[in-house]
């Protein structure tokens, strides 16, 4: 199985949100639909902070920028006879620029990647290790903070809706729920998020389950696969790991 990246360190900025949305939907990034975009940007937003996660000031910016070019979007034009520049010209413009940069730099990474398998005639690295040559079906793209999001926000949406507030403590920890992932995982090999929190009734204990489940990435008990782009992601019992351990 191919090695995977999860980017929880380096997390991404808020172009790289926009740019998540315009990839998976396939949207036209000199047309960009503002109200929808700015509709999903908002609603990643609450999923993060449902999760207590700490939002970098760039992003409550980038949400204001948003509001802004849409409510410009929404007014009529001015008179005048000149013709109305597109609200959306800056924005479109520093994402362009933004991909380009991104793209230089995965393939800077590449190349690098490729230089450092190259060794002078003779020569063979102390660490080297053979690696069978990937199939098709073997290569998997790195997941991303927001694929993880994307899968979060899949299971609370399923979550029975409750329209009587019910004041409730329920004492759930991330240590508890790390035990719990654990033997979830000792009994199945591949899952879902959904189905690890399925059966669950408290909208708290699944956002507590997220977290205790980015701790055991963190330790690389469980990997991520995703088969294709913005697919459904499978979390997988790292078995290396395991035998490593025993």
């Amino acid at each position: 199985m191919s090695a995977y990246t999860i980017k929880l360190h380096d997390f991404e900025g808020p172009l790289d949100l926009l740019l998540f949305f315009i990839k998976r939907d396939e949207l036209d990034i000199y047309d960009i639909p503002i109200a929808r975009i700015t509709k999903e940007f908002l609603d990643y937003m609450h999923y993060m902070r449902q999760l207590d996660l700490e939002i970098a000031g760039e992003f409550l910016v980038m949400a204001a920028e948003l509001m802004q070019i849409k409510v410009k979007m929404l007014l009529p034009p001015e008179g005048g006879g000149e013709e109305e520049i597109d609200p959306r010209t800056n924005l479109v413009q520093r994402l362009i620029e933004y991909k380009r940069f991104k793209e230089m730099s995965v393939e800077m990474v590449k190349r690098e990647e490729e230089q450092m398998k190259i060794f002078p005639r003779g020569y063979r690295s102390a660490d080297e290790r053979f690696v069978e040559e990937e199939t098709s079906e073997d290569l998997i793209r790195d997941v991303t903070f927001f694929d993880l999001i994307a899968a979060f926000k899949f299971a609370m949406d399923r979550m029975p809706k409750k329209f009587i507030h019910e004041i409730e403590r329920i004492n759930v920890t991330v240590e508890e729920q790390i035990v719990f992932i654990e033997e979830f995982f000792s009994r199945r090999s591949e899952a879902t998020f959904y189905d690890l929190v399925k059966d669950f009734t408290e909208r708290i204990r699944i956002v507590v389950t997220f977290l205790a489940l980015l701790e055991i990435i963190r330790a690389k008990k469980l990997i991520i696969r995703q088969t294709k782009p913005f697919g459904e992601l499978s979390i997988i019992r790292n078995i290396s790991e395991s035998v490593e351990r025993a």
